[in-house]
């Protein structure tokens, strides 16, 4: 095996963070004043951002886990008529 072939994934992922990143946005035209480049770079990151995440929906009652669970039949003698009785 060669070193590279021995490389860790760890070290692979510190080399690609120090690389300096490309520019997002080009000013294409020169007269812009910096008031005005600074606030297209403001809107362009704030669109960017996504904003706050809608919250999650609270999970329906219907698949709640009591749902699931079945009570316990009672025992003893007449036991057969309370098992049909609201409790």
């Amino acid at each position: 095996m060669s070193q590279d072939e021995q490389e860790t994934p760890a070290t692979e992922t510190a080399e690609a963070t120090e690389a300096p990143a490309k520019p997002v946005l080009r000013v294409v035209n020169s007269d812009a004043t910096p008031e005005e480049i600074a606030a297209l770079v403001a809107v362009f990151s704030a669109l960017g951002s996504g904003g706050t995440e809608a919250p999650a929906a609270a999970p329906s009652a219907w698949s709640a886990n009591h749902r699931r669970v079945r009570r316990s039949l009672p025992h003893g003698p007449g036991a057969w008529r309370s098992s049909g009785l609201p409790s």
